[in-house]
């Protein structure tokens, strides 16, 4: 199995995609700038390819770990050290890799597996801030289910893009 890094960059990507439709002001953007305390004249302030840029860094960083939490072949590929070792490795890995190396390797499972991490994952890390940051339960919904849908659209891409 090798290392999808287009379905890495496009699991990336799709955070500012999901993020300008989540944050637009029709949708989530203006409860979420009250909920924060953020005006709209504040966010103008900011160093937009600052902002953008780390985002982008930071989205790929989690985008790079998704696949040993959505691709369940991947602990079978750390086993024997990585994919560099699959020539040498054990039969048994060899047979385990025949068997079932595209087993669970679909959209949809990774869309359950990004699902799930973004849920007991994400949503206990952004509510556990927002409780010490003092935020609103609303504040703390809406950036709770930008993520759960992020890990679910990049644990959809990233499994099931072969």
């Amino acid at each position: 199995m090798e290392f999808n890094f287009l379905a890495i960059l496009t699991a990336a990507f799709s955070s500012f995609v999901v993020g300008f439709v989540w944050y637009n002001p029709k949708v989530f953007g203006t409860i979420w700038m009250k909920e924060a305390g953020f005006t709209q004249e504040q966010s103008e302030k900011g160093n937009m390819l600052k902002i953008f840029g780390l985002s982008f860094v930071y989205s790929f960083m989690i985008a790079f770990l998704m696949p040993a939490i959505v691709i369940h072949q991947m602990g079978a590929i750390g086993m024997i050290g990585g994919p560099a070792l699959a020539e040498t490795a054990k039969p048994s890995y060899l047979a385990f890799m025949a068997d079932y190396g595209d087993a669970f390797r679909t959209f949809k499972h990774g869309a359950l597996h990004g699902c799930i991490t973004g849920i007991f994952l994400a949503l206990p890390i952004i509510c556990i801030n927002g409780l010490f940051e003092q935020k609103s339960w609303k504040y703390m919904a809406i950036q709770a289910g930008y993520w759960i849908v992020i890990l679910t659209i990049m644990g959809s891409v990233i499994c099931g893009w072969k």
